[in-house]
């Protein structure tokens, strides 16, 4: 089941980069963390990041961590449901997360 994403709509597959304490130390390993569409393939945000960044990936890691509960005085409901996907970029490339201020 492979879904074919127009090119146009591929910047909206990547929703944010993920700064965690974690995330930061995947940077010195040259690997960006991003909460991505939960229907997003591999393949997809390959291309999105590439597009976006202008940058050349060499693999893509998906994890779906559970659902965490939510309450809202008695009522109780999930939080919407998220995916991240662990970048790796080849040997040079980078995405500037931090421009200089």
């Amino acid at each position: 089941m492979t879904t074919k994403v127009d090119s146009r709509n591929l910047a909206d597959l990547i929703i944010k980069p993920l700064v965690t304490e974690k995330a930061t130390l995947l940077m010195e390993q040259n690997q960006y963390v991003f909460e991505v569409v939960p229907k997003a393939t591999k393949p997809d945000i390959k291309a999105a990041i590439e597009s976006l960044f202008d940058v050349k990936v060499t693999s893509v890691n998906t994890a779906r961590p559970p659902r965490k509960k939510k309450r809202v005085g008695r009522f109780l409901g999930f939080k919407p449901q998220i995916k991240r996907a662990i970048v790796t970029l080849k040997e040079g490339d980078s995405i500037p997360l931090f421009p200089d201020v």
